[in-house]
């Protein structure tokens, strides 16, 4: 079965799509959420990427210690989330 991909990608249409249906499932909550929870919170936002759009070691870097801090936060039973 061939599949015809669009020769141009269109972020809108992928976008919208997921964006409704993590909101919907709550995916930017963070985990065991509740007003009545005693637990401190810790967010971290992922910013864009750069201009020109080429990944290289910093990028690599800065997610790792990103995904390092919320881990180790999350340990430490902080209510964590980060966002893209």
């Amino acid at each position: 079965m061939m599949l015809d991909l669009p020769k141009v990608y269109n972020p809108k249409i992928v976008e919208e799509k997921w964006y409704k249906i993590w909101e919907e499932n709550g995916y930017f909550a963070p985990e065991d959420y509740s007003q009545n929870s005693n637990r401190k919170t810790f967010t971290i936002v992922i910013p864009p990427p750069n201009v020109t759009g080429s990944l290289h070691m910093g990028h690599a870097l800065d997610n790792t210690l990103q995904d390092i801090l919320i881990r180790f936060k999350r340990m430490r039973g902080f209510k964590t989330l980060w966002v893209p």
